[in-house]
């Protein structure tokens, strides 16, 4: 079984976008996506800088036009599953909502937790290495949230920024701290206005059932209903991404294959020391669409023959 993924906030650099509007059919998509987001996805897919393209309200909706621009060039997967804002890409892919209604909602989302980051001075600190258990324990001692439990040795934690400053002087035995470029403590309690927020706009979407395996970053469990997606993306925006547990679920439903979509590498990452000896391609220029398309040709092949 092959699974088709769309990374989150942070995967995003200057020109990821740039080879990939030189296909019409992309361009064109961006181009009617701009305007939903309310912003020239396409100048900054190309052309904007790194401090345009790390801003929440721009990052968001600019992620999850590629994956779904990109995502069209390629056959329908078995199974998708996106980290953080990724999500609302893995649910246009499944089918529950259109491609149009995700681009709104994202960009609803991506403007939200940018205002919810202004109301108090917060951040993120990845935690590398260490016991997990031992490490989930600091976190929540020191009052900060395990916001991003990526698996393979990797925690993003989210608090206030004296929180953050607390925890890396002292951090646990044998980890490495890491401060992120973010604007705020994403997936923490810090974001509940932005819930609000996502709510709203969510309710005057059309919902659908999954069409393919669909995997949620709140427990890594399989939706099966598009009203539980619906509930479980708007609430995550305050509450932790747990990857490592979706990364569980795919080798329990017997994923042999990853393609990240573009820009690809931070998940493909993950699962190379997660998931040993399942095959992986993160997609980052249009010259590898041939060997994704024969990538999830042989696996779909491979999992009607068992």
């Amino acid at each position: 079984m092959l699974i088709l993924t769309a990374p989150g906030q942070g995967a995003q650099t200057p020109g990821f976008l740039a080879p990939w509007l030189e296909i019409p059919r992309v361009a064109e998509q961006v181009g009617d996506w701009s305007e939903l987001a309310g912003r020239d996805l396409t100048r900054l897919g190309a052309t904007g800088d790194a401090g345009e393209i790390t801003d929440t309200a721009v990052a968001q909706p600019l992620l999850v036009a590629a994956a779904l621009a990109v995502a069209g060039l390629l056959p329908e997967p078995a199974a998708v599953a996106g980290h953080s804002v990724g999500e609302l890409a893995a649910g246009a892919i499944a089918g529950v909502l259109s491609p149009a209604d995700a681009i709104r909602l994202t960009a609803v989302r991506g403007t939200a937790m940018a205002q919810s980051c202004e109301a108090t001075p917060t951040g993120m600190i990845a935690v590398l290495g260490g016991d997990k258990d031992t490490v989930l324990a600091a976190i929540n001692a020191a009052g900060l949230t395990p916001a991003n439990v990526n698996g393979a040795g990797q925690v993003v934690a989210g608090g206030t920024r004296e929180q953050l400053e607390a925890f890396a002087a002292s951090p646990p035995a044998g980890t490495r701290v890491r401060p992120l470029r973010v604007a705020g403590a994403f997936h923490t309690a810090h974001m509940a206005p932005a819930v609000a927020a996502l709510a709203g706009a969510a309710a005057g979407a059309v919902v659908k059932d999954p069409a393919i395996t669909l995997l949620s970053n709140r427990d890594g469990g399989v939706v099966t209903t598009g009203a539980s997606w619906v509930e479980r993306v708007v609430s995550q925006v305050a509450a932790p991404v747990r990857w490592d547990l979706c990364m569980e679920t795919m080798a329990g439903i017997g994923v042999t294959a990853l393609v990240e979509l573009v820009p690809g590498g931070t998940l493909a990452g993950l699962a190379k020391r997660a998931l040993p000896g399942i095959e992986l391609l993160a997609l980052k220029t249009p010259d590898q669409l041939d060997a994704a398309r024969a990538l999830m040709a042989a696996h779909a092949s491979a999992s009607k023959e068992a």
